[in-house]
């Protein structure tokens, strides 16, 4: 029978130590990039994860935003107030240019909102920048914007409603969005970590936000001139009105509004990573 040899722990050997840092942090992008590797891997698992075992398949990329148009058109287009909001436009169009937008913004804020509380199994056992997690939960929804855009483009295009060069300005309407999604979802997810309430009041938050934009009607009609930069403090108001102004090219691209928007997509964005890593050191704790 043998017997067991004792041996001492190898020297000379580096370890490293993970500690949680107290206080405000700086985003450390070089860790993030130390982690791309992972970065795409988990987007890529959150694309074929949605389409896996689905009957649809990208189908759902259109239901949504398809649905809430025929919605809007069948109820909002016989409101006496707002049957004039496209102009000359048909208020189907008027409506699917914005509802394409804000589909993609709503589901990617709601899916980033609980990113942590979904991978509490991860975020238990293994090392690597939290701040990913929110980020490609956002960016995995970019496939559904895309294929849904571009379906978007059939009854426009049919219905003589060609876009012209505006399409060019779409590519910074769309990382305006990725910021301000992956900004509040940084902030809610982390939030909702410790208080699940955030989880349960999420189907509240967003029908809330969408009546906050203009996505049955247009800024210009209903909201006061003089209020107008103040209500593109909503960073969809900038995109939602640069999405039509691009799509159906029957009025000049809103820059004024797109401008206050941006900035509050990026304030939101750096505020929501900021407070997300302060809360980090709690969350394999709670979650």
């Amino acid at each position: 029978m043998s017997t067991p040899i004792a041996t001492e722990p190898p020297r000379n050997v580096p370890h490293f130590s993970i500690r949680p840092r107290k206080g405000w942090q700086v985003i450390n992008f070089a860790e993030i990039l130390a982690y791309r590797d992972l970065f795409y891997f988990l987007v890529w698992r959150d694309v074929k994860v949605r389409y896996a075992q689905s009957i649809l398949g990208i189908g759902w990329a259109i239901i949504q935003p398809l649905f809430q148009t025929l919605i809007f058109t069948l109820i909002f287009s016989r409101v006496d107030s707002l049957q004039d909001q496209g102009g000359a436009v048909p208020y189907m169009l008027f409506s699917l240019c914005a509802t394409v937008p804000w589909s993609f913004f709503s589901t990617s804020l709601n899916e980033a909102s609980n990113v942590l509380i979904g991978q509490a199994h991860m975020i238990t056992k293994v090392y690597f920048p939290r701040l990913i997690l929110p980020v490609t939960a956002v960016l995995g929804k970019l496939l559904d914007l895309g294929i849904a855009l571009v379906l978007a483009l059939v009854p426009l295009i049919w219905m003589g409603y060609v876009p012209g060069v505006g399409v060019l300005v779409l590519p910074l309407l769309v990382v305006m969005m990725i910021f301000a999604a992956s900004g509040l979802g940084m902030l809610l997810t982390a939030l909702a970590v410790q208080y699940r309430d955030i989880r349960y009041a999420m189907g509240f938050v967003v029908q809330l936000m969408m009546y906050a934009s203009p996505v049955i009607y247009s800024t210009y009609s209903v909201i006061p001139e003089k209020f107008q930069l103040l209500f593109a403090l909503n960073p969809m108001v900038g995109v939602i009105e640069g999405f039509r102004a691009a799509l159906l090219g029957q009025t000049s691209m809103p820059w004024e509004l797109i401008g206050v928007s941006g900035a509050s997509s990026i304030f939101l964005f750096l505020f929501g990573a900021l407070y997300f890593k302060r809360m980090e050191r709690f969350f394999a704790d709670v979650a």
